[in-house]
């Protein structure tokens, strides 16, 4: 169980500093960008996905080595368990969609958990984060126009 809580609290530091360096990222870079408003804006959803992505691939990966080489858990039937089933339930837990046809057994179901708030918390910061910059493109935009 140590190792589980280990792995939890660098997967939140990680996930974390992944998705501020994002952000960050784009508000460096789109005042510069020589784009619409608008397209500003699907640079921004294309950033947050693809950074979605990557956090949800990090908790598969982190499940699957525990289960598979950590025997700290299932996932599934041990006769379906694959990298496949680990990328499907993090993608299901992290955005708490929750069908529960793949259900975490042993110490991993505390990861389950703590993916699922962390997921929550990325999201919600992900759409404040586009909000903000709609704000500001639309504002731009206008201050353009006038």
């Amino acid at each position: 169980m140590a190792m589980v809580v280990l792995v939890c609290l660098a997967l939140l530091v990680v996930t974390t500093v992944i998705h501020y360096e994002v952000l960050r990222g784009l508000t460096v870079l789109l005042p510069g960008l020589g784009i619409k408003p608008r397209a500003k804006l699907i640079v921004v959803i294309i950033a947050a996905f693809l950074a979605h992505a990557l956090e949800i691939a990090l908790y598969a990966l982190a499940i699957w080595g525990l289960v598979r080489f950590g025997g700290l858990g299932t996932l599934a039937d041990s006769s379906r368990f694959s990298l496949d089933v680990s990328l499907y339930f993090s993608a299901e837990t992290y955005t708490s969609l929750g069908y529960g046809d793949v259900v975490p057994g042993g110490a991993v179901r505390l990861l389950a958990g703590v993916e699922a708030l962390n997921g929550l918390l990325l999201i919600g910061w992900s759409a404040s984060y586009t909000y903000i910059a709609m704000e500001r493109f639309w504002s731009d935009a206008a201050g353009r126009a006038a």
